[in-house]
């Protein structure tokens, strides 16, 4: 089994970054994905970004709305995945999860693909 643990989560002003943390654990193929995720009060889940841990930034992709304005990181040796958040707005807040794909085509970001989930950690951004 997989298993995820996110932090980093705060509350933060609009126009302010944060950076999210994922630390997994556990067998991972080679092919892997681990993707971040969203979900705000009353919305339906969404994915945010996902990254392969074999190709790195190389293999990194994005919700398009995020405008670049959002940036995903791999630190294999650490087996630490980042979410980079700048920028912030008030839509910006919700419960941010991880999550793996042990293998496949993780470049939807699609919540139904992935396999292990971590708790969550919140999001908030004031204005």
């Amino acid at each position: 089994q997989v298993h995820l643990v996110e932090s980093g989560g705060e509350s933060v002003q609009t126009g302010g970054s944060l950076r999210l943390s994922c630390v997994d654990s556990g067998d991972l193929h080679s092919s892997a994905c681990v993707g971040w995720f969203r979900q705000a009060p009353g919305k339906e889940r969404e994915g945010v970004a996902s990254i392969y841990l074999h190709l790195g930034s190389t293999g990194a992709n994005y919700l398009d709305i995020l405008k670049g304005r959002f940036t995903i990181s791999r630190d294999n040796a650490k087996r630490t995945t980042y979410l980079q958040m700048n920028n912030l707005e008030t839509e910006d807040s919700a419960r941010y999860y991880c999550a793996v794909l042990r293998s496949g085509s993780c470049g939807q970001i699609e919540p139904g693909d992935f396999h292990f989930w971590g708790q969550g950690t919140q999001v908030t951004v004031t204005s």
